[in-house]
Order: structure tokens, then sequence, then C-alpha cells
């Protein structure tokens, strides 16, 4: 397939480079020109956005509602597009952004298709992302192909663009919960003089089994948070979107509140290009611990 990827963060770099490996011409685009000259040192091409759409499919990796809003919400690109072109939104954003995107391409002519992925930058790499998608059938069908160099499973989880991003949101703040949970247990265990570390490795070889656990368990425990998997201004603006996402149905969700208090000291501290694990720190803080 001739097809663009707008967006070569780590996430979007490894993306597009196993679609560049699968044999698909892709031209991308980034803000800074650093990675688009990377990729096509592997064989993708550099362009610009509206090139991009003009392939009639395009997926996207931005970080934020404001990044696709400015880039790709923008009426000189939408108008650009080829009738019929197809939009696949990879990134975590709100489900109000997903909506208004969703109805603001209906009426240009143009197909959107949320599909954000649950994954770190290694399982991006290797093509083992966990994709959730939402939209028409067919349109899910026919990017199926790209669907499958990119992840180890695509889950269809309604018709509605915004049922994915609900989904990805409350994934991430259920993963934002699990870190601070392991925070504040991590540090009573070393206040009561154990090791951290060891606590984890208890607990991650048959109770706590998985990645989260044994990967974010891991860098709380040797309070080693690099590499910079998932920035921990990412994961507040994430557990933001939680929030949001819950009052907006009339659900309270009061650990909530302490996630958001606790990524606000972790960046109060200087913490916002660290990974979002080391949020653990703010719990280490409180306790006289640092």
């Amino acid at each position: 397939m001739r097809i663009g990827f707008i967006g070569l963060g780590g996430m979007g770099v490894a993306m597009a480079r196993n679609l560049v490996a699968a044999g698909h011409t892709v031209l991308v685009w980034n803000r800074s020109p650093g990675p688009a000259a990377e990729l096509a040192a592997a064989g993708a091409v550099a362009a610009s956005i509206e090139e991009a759409f003009a392939t009639g499919t395009v997926l996207s990796m931005l970080a934020d509602d404001q990044a696709v809003t400015e880039r790709l919400l923008d009426p000189t690109v939408l108008a650009a597009a080829p009738a019929g072109a197809l939009h696949v939104n990879m990134a975590t954003i709100s489900t109000a952004l997903a909506e208004r995107a969703a109805r603001e391409y209906a009426e240009r002519g143009l197909r959107y298709l949320a599909a954000p992925v649950f994954g770190r930058t290694e399982a991006a790499a290797a093509g083992n992302l966990t994709i959730v998608t939402a939209g028409e059938p067919a349109t899910i069908a026919e990017v199926q192909p790209l669907f499958d160099v990119l992840g180890r499973r695509t889950w269809t989880v309604g018709e509605a663009p915004a049922h994915a991003n609900l989904v990805k949101i409350l994934g991430n703040y259920l993963i934002a919960c699990s870190i601070e949970a392991m925070a504040e247990a991590t540090t009573v265990i070393e206040a009561g003089g154990l090791d951290p570390a060891l606590f984890i490795e208890v607990l991650t070889d048959n109770l706590f089994a998985g990645p989260v656990f044994a990967g974010y368990g891991g860098m709380i425990g040797k309070r080693s948070y690099e590499p910079v998997n998932f920035r921990l201004p990412l994961g507040f603006k994430d557990v933001g979107l939680a929030l949001a996402a819950g009052q907006e149905r009339n659900v309270p969700l009061p650990f909530g509140g302490v996630l958001r208090d606790a990524f606000i000291e972790a960046l109060a501290h200087g913490q916002g290009e660290q990974d979002w694990s080391a949020v653990a720190e703010t719990s280490r803080r409180r306790a006289g611990l640092v």
C-alpha cells in the first residue's frame, strides 16, 4: 500500500519503520525533520502533511488533542485531501475530540477511524502492540493488513471512533493506578529497611506477572526510570482525560484525584523528561526518603 504516517516520536518512528520493512510505501511527516530524515534513510519518503493525505490513507501518532487539532483538523489540510481519504488516528486523545473529528471528516466526505494502541516503544519496534479500534467494519477491514504489521492483536470495540479512545483512556488510567500502588507499597518497604527491587521481584514472579507490574514495577523498585518509554507529562495528560471522561458520564474517579496531584508534584520537581513510572518519587518525597 501507499500510505502516509504523521507523528514520529518514539512510537511513531518504530511503527513507520515496521510498515516500511513490510514493503509499504510510507510518506512520513514530523514537526521536527530529524526523524523523517532518519526514516527516509530506511526507505520511507519525507513528505508534507498534504502529500501524506494525498495517498488516500494516513496513519497518525501525535502527542495530544492540541497537536491533532492543529495538524489534522486544519481546514486547509482537509480541503486538500482526496474524496474518501481515510485518517487512522492511533494516538490517545479525548473522546470529545474523537467525536468532533469523526463529524468534521464525514462532513467533508472523508473517513475517520480510531485505533489507539497499548504497548511501550519496544513493543512497537517488535510489532507487538495491542490495537483497539472502533469505526465502520469495512474501513477496519481495509486497514487490517497494516494493523497486522503493527500489532499482535486488534480488538474492535464499537463503530463510534470515540469508543476506542474511551477504552484506551481507561486502560491507561488502570496502568497509572498500578504505578501509584507500587510506588506506595515500595516506599513502605524501603522505610522498613527492605529492598524494594527484591519486593517487586517476589510479587511479579507469579502473583502480579505481566508487563505493567514487571516492567514499571522493576523501574520503580530499582529507582531506574530509563529508558523513557512514556514521558511523565503524557501520563498526566491521560489521567486528566480519564477524570474528564468520568465527569462527562457522572462517574466519580476518587483515585484519579490522588494520581493527578502526584503527577503535578512530580512535574513541579522537574521530572517532566522522565518516564511516567518516575511519579513514584512523589511517594518517596512525601515519606521523607528523598
